[in-house]
């Protein structure tokens, strides 16, 4: 498999596929493919499809494949942002609604924080996405994406809802913002990500949540008759 990533605002990512590969999707990623491709919608199992929806996923899952080599297929953006590969090789922990698509052998599993407060104060909720398995995987990421490779024992210290995705390595927690001017006039919140290495981080410029916060004051108001 062979991928380019097009755009970049609202980008998607193309695949060329060979014989033999497999990807599969969010129901209604795709964008584009050619007539050489089958595309096939199923749960995969109750259990698989109730995961998925606690990950914040569709019940459903999308497969394709191709008939013949060199046959193309194209993914989009939901959102403003960023579309970017990742292996799943080395465990990738991901914010919800983040996967795109992937390759066969990439599993996509639920991941647990397991710190009370990371889960309630991290802005990411408690349950996340996990890819692990061997193969390729396409993210979403809400604006640009900034990426990280921290050492062992560094520490990044983000805004709650930052954080995009990042390898299983690193380990994630929150901190109480100090001093009594910081939490009432320094407009961060109450609390920061902490994310601690070894391993790669990808950081988010724009989390749907600020930008649908930016937005609502513009939004028209219905008027009683």
């Amino acid at each position: 498999m062979e991928y380019k990533i097009i755009g970049s605002v609202m980008p998607v990512v193309e695949l060329t596929l060979r014989l033999g590969d497999r990807i599969f999707a969010q129901p209604g990623a795709m964008m584009w493919m050619d007539g050489d491709i089958v595309m096939e919608t199923s749960a995969g199992g109750l259990l698989g499809g109730l995961k998925r929806s606690l990950m914040g996923e569709s019940f459903f899952q999308s497969w394709f494949y191709p008939r013949v080599d060199g046959a193309k297929i194209a993914f989009g953006h939901s959102y403003p942002g960023h579309i970017i590969p990742v292996e799943a090789d080395r465990g990738i922990v991901c914010q919800k609604r983040a996967f795109l698509c992937a390759q066969e052998g990439v599993q996509l599993e639920l991941a647990f924080q397991r710190k009370l407060g990371a889960g309630l104060f991290g802005g990411e909720g408690f349950i996340m996405q996990k890819l692990q398995g061997r193969g390729m995987a396409f993210l979403e990421i809400d604006g640009e994406c900034v990426v990280r490779e921290l050492a062992p024992g560094e520490i990044h210290k983000v805004d709650t809802g930052s954080v995009a995705a990042y390898e299983q390595s690193v380990q994630m927690d929150i901190e109480a913002v100090r001093g009594f001017k910081n939490i009432f006039f320094g407009g961060e919140g109450l609390f920061l990500t902490t994310l601690r290495g070894p391993g790669k981080v990808w950081l988010q410029t724009m989390p749907l949540p600020n930008l649908a916060r930016s937005i609502f004051p513009y939004l028209p108001i219905p008027r009683q008759e």
